[in-house]
């Protein structure tokens, strides 16, 4: 089933989908990445329309970190290095709190303290009522996945950052502790409270995915290609799954996107162009779903017996059948997406890299709400092609590694919607690339 044309929000009242029923609800608050520590990205409120902006809280720099709701305050990280707490009621700020690095993480919040991490290589626990600073964690360093002649650019010897490799790994916290990748290669367990060390655990490369907990077990990716299961109280590995391969251009290697897990089962997307169910106890796969040599970078989302993510390159909204992966149905869009779509009423949102925000239908899959940030709608028209789809071509001048930032610069310029949507009391709030925080109803 394709996308149809747009159509009024009382669908989503007559779709009538009750999330959480076999994956669990999602709370009013969502304190963490994705809401809750399995990573489910379901949201308890009602179905915002997208028909109108409540506010926007525009402090400059990018926004790659999703936003987080706390006891009415929104937390959320910024390129300009601050960690920002705004009211989620009126978007006026309350404080912020300055880094060393761009905070491309999503902040959690755990008994009146905000944890995050920096891309000066801390994390920190930030006073959610203050902003002061309550601890800090000092990592290895920060650095971005590199490989030699990444994506085919040219020189084909020489090492390069990975310029698609955006976003910092993002606490999970469950029992009271977070748990946390790095580009140092660790995986850490810190006391949420004091930021004490509990374990930390050595993969072959770096961690930018966000572990998903559940139960006694922390599930994770690397950049190394395999995917973990690690004992959260202890960090001993229990197993590993070995993605797929590629020493040639690497373009098709690593999990940078997190996981999800429910009833048995832990999904992940990875650049290798697979989408993975494996047994969560043994790490055996389930079933896999071919993307046809496009990345999948946000982590999905689960209820009602339906896994759904979003691709890059493919410009498809999958939505399967949890247990064997039968296509309930696909929805197509216009630009590649990194978002991981957030459910909240029976609509599932996300945001794709032309600064278009997208509602869609969880059952039937039509597109029943849609917006674009102010740089989409001002920007967007004069990089279409004839379909309607965003014209690459119009960014990149070559395939040189400066032509390939140069043009994903010129992409957020857009308004990228890069992250994921968080809802509350029928507000959905989400970043963009032009430095602008948006409350929608």
């Amino acid at each position: 089933m394709h996308v149809k044309l747009f159509r009024p929000l009382a669908l989503i009242a007559a779709a009538g989908c009750a999330f959480g029923a076999s994956a669990g609800a999602g709370k009013a608050d969502a304190p963490m990445f994705r809401a809750d520590p399995s990573h489910l990205g379901v949201y308890d409120s009602t179905a915002p329309s997208l028909s109108s902006v409540k506010w926007r809280f525009h402090p400059g720099g990018k926004f790659f970190s999703s936003p987080t709701v706390s006891e009415g305050t929104i937390y959320i990280g910024n390129t300009d290095g601050k960690l920002y707490a705004v009211r989620a009621s009126d978007g006026s700020q309350i404080w912020s709190f300055k880094t060393g690095g761009a905070v491309n993480s999503t902040p959690a919040v755990s008994k009146g303290v905000v944890i995050v991490s920096s891309r000066d290589g801390n994390v920190y626990g930030v006073n959610a009522a203050s902003g002061a600073k309550t601890w800090a964690f000092k990592t290895g360093g920060e650095r971005r996945f590199t490989a030699p002649g990444i994506h085919g650019i040219t020189p084909k010897n020489e090492m390069m950052p990975d310029p698609f490799d955006v976003f910092l790994s993002s606490p999970a916290i469950s029992n009271g502790v977070a748990y946390i990748g790095s580009g140092d290669h660790y995986v850490y367990a810190l006391d949420a409270a004091t930021g004490a060390l509990r374990w930390k655990f050595l993969t072959g490369n770096v961690v930018h995915a966000s572990p998903a907990v559940a139960g006694e077990t922390v599930y994770i990716g690397s950049w190394d290609r395999y995917f973990y299961a690690l004992d959260a109280r202890s960090g001993a590995e229990r197993w590993r799954f070995t993605t797929g391969d590629d020493r040639v251009t690497y373009n098709q290697v690593g999990i940078a996107g997190s996981a999800a897990v429910a009833d048995g089962l832990v999904y992940f997307g990875c650049r290798d162009s697979t989408f993975y169910a494996l047994n969560a106890f043994t790490g055996a796969l389930a079933w896999k779903h071919d993307e046809h040599g496009s990345w999948v970078i946000g982590a999905p989302a689960l209820a009602n017996g339906v896994v759904y993510f979003t691709t890059s390159d493919e410009k498809v909204f999958w939505a399967l059948d949890a247990r064997t992966g039968a296509e309930k149905f696909k929805a197509p869009y216009g630009s590649f997406a990194f978002s991981s779509p957030s459910l909240a009423g029976g609509v599932a949102y996300f945001g794709t890299f032309d600064g278009r925000l997208y509602g869609i239908n969880a059952r039937s899959g039509e597109v029943v709400a849609r917006f674009s940030t102010d740089a989409s709608a001002k920007n967007l028209s004069a990089h279409l092609d004839k379909s309607g789809n965003v014209d690459l071509n119009t960014f990149y001048d070559d395939a040189t590694l400066d032509a390939t930032i140069l043009g994903l610069e010129r992409i957020y310029g857009l308004g990228s919607i890069p992250g994921s949507a968080a809802i509350d009391g029928g507000v959905l709030f989400v970043g963009s690339t032009e430095g602008t925080l948006y409350a929608l109803a």
